[in-house]
């Protein structure tokens, strides 16, 4: 796989990781603005978050260590 396709490879999954994080964080807004926070639904989708955030962290400071994203912004 050439440089340039394993970059922009990188690129398409921490967008896809922030849009996942985006919905998860809508989704316990509705559920807390719903259910006015009675349910266990909005705690659940905002350990989600949490998880997807923590998730995507590990992955970029491993893209920097494996050299899959560079050091300084081109």
């Amino acid at each position: 796989m050439a440089e340039g396709s394993r970059r922009r490879a990188v690129k398409i999954v921490v967008i896809l990781f922030f849009v996942a994080i985006l919905a998860s964080l809508g989704s316990a807004l509705f559920f807390l603005v719903t259910e006015g926070g009675q349910s266990k639904r909005t705690v659940k989708a905002l350990a989600l978050r949490v998880g997807l955030s923590l998730t995507l962290f590990l992955l970029l400071m491993a893209g920097y260590y494996f050299g899959l994203i560079p050091g300084k912004i081109e």
